[in-house]
């Protein structure tokens, strides 16, 4: 019988993932459906992100712009632009290769670097790419500069279009259910893929990096590949999240790539629990649902409260979210939900054993 529970779960996690839009459109409207498709996307990109930071402990502040590589990549090759409409079995996988190119080349010069140094060339780096991208109109016009491009093809796959309703198994599917799937099964793709990656012997060297790169550098571990394979990596899922988001979108231009969603996915996977799966996947539901209920919620409440609005609700937001992320640094500095070992790290000796018997007497249960 215990044997069963977990498949049990798996089970009813699969169906609750599977239902997941019908009883949000249901509960909370059409838009928030497409909030849930923009948090899987965000989420792809933590998992990446973490591959770097949370794995191998290298802080990249400019992880933005191998999402801006693939949306671009397939903006340029999925659209009227360069008057090429080519299938997404093609552009997909080229975004992913050259954002993975550019994660070599972001990670070759930056070897030799660590901590508030490494952070500021991949800021620069990450800047570089969207100042590129916003100029890159003249003297041949490339990317359409701060105008951005538009009329990019819907996400298909032969003649089934992601971007109209179609009737399945009796029921309507709208462009937003049927993205919603799609990227959920991008998501578990990538989260296998971290797993596997995870238990492997490079997972073992990405964290030995992070805990003692010179003690690592002595056991034999080839550190300068191992970092450039971090950085490929994570790129890669950039470069993936990136042409799923340019085809979902239908447009895309540089103000979407900017420096706060580059800090945003950072926030997403130390909130979250920095070289956790689960935690990470926590915390980049949190930022992306959050933020957009309190959009939402302020104005109302405000005048529920007051009678009239009092504090502009995007200022408010702002200000909730950043109370938000500093509370739980200071109460949960590990993450909301971190590896084991980051919590022994950072939690008194006694808080971590009595989790532990916590877990333990659970698991008999």
């Amino acid at each position: 019988m215990k044997l069963r529970r977990p498949a049990n779960r798996h089970l009813l996690l699969a169906l609750a993932l599977l239902v997941l839009p019908f009883i949000i459109d249901s509960l909370l409207g059409h838009g928030w459906v497409r909030i849930a498709d923009f948090a899987l996307l965000y989420i792809m990109l933590a998992l990446g992100l973490n591959i770097v930071v949370g794995y191998a402990g290298l802080l990249d502040l400019g992880y933005i712009a191998f999402f801006a590589v693939g949306a671009y990549t397939y903006a340029l090759l999925g659209s009227p632009q360069f008057g090429l409409h080519w299938p997404i079995w093609a552009v997909l996988p080229l975004g992913a290769l050259l954002a993975c190119v550019f994660g070599v080349l972001l990670g070759a010069p930056t070897l030799r670097l660590r901590g508030d140094y490494l952070a500021i060339v991949t800021l620069g780096f990450g800047e570089i790419i969207r100042i590129f991208m916003n100029n890159l109109n003249a003297p041949v016009n490339i990317t359409n500069g701060p105008q951005g491009i538009s009329m990019i093809d819907p996400l298909r796959v032969g003649d089934f279009s992601f971007g109209k309703t179609h009737e399945l198994f009796g029921l309507d599917f709208t462009a937003v259910h049927l993205h919603y799937y799609l990227f959920l099964g991008f998501t578990l793709l990538v989260i296998f893929v971290s797993l596997r990656l995870q238990h492997s012997r490079i997972g073992r060297a990405w964290m030995a990096i992070r805990e003692d790169e010179v003690a690592a550098s002595a056991m034999g571990i080839n550190t300068r590949n191992i970092k450039l394979l971090a950085f490929a990596m994570g790129a890669t899922f950039g470069g993936i999240s990136g042409g799923l988001f340019a085809g979902f979108q239908g447009f895309v231009s540089p103000e979407s790539f900017s420096l706060m969603e580059s800090v945003m996915i950072l926030c997403m996977v130390v909130l979250g629990g920095m070289g956790n799966i689960a935690g990470v996947v926590l915390g980049g539901v949190l930022l992306v649902v959050l933020p957009e209920a309190f959009r939402h919620g302020a104005g109302p409440v405000q005048q529920a409260l007051f009678g009239k609005i009092v504090v502009d609700p995007e200022s408010l937001r702002m200000l909730m979210f950043g109370l938000a992320l500093i509370l739980v640094m200071l109460w949960r500095p590990a993450g909301l939900w971190p590896s084991s070992q980051r919590r022994r790290e950072l939690m008194p000796d006694e808080t971590v054993a009595q989790q532990e018997q916590e877990s333990v007497y659970d698991a008999a249960k």
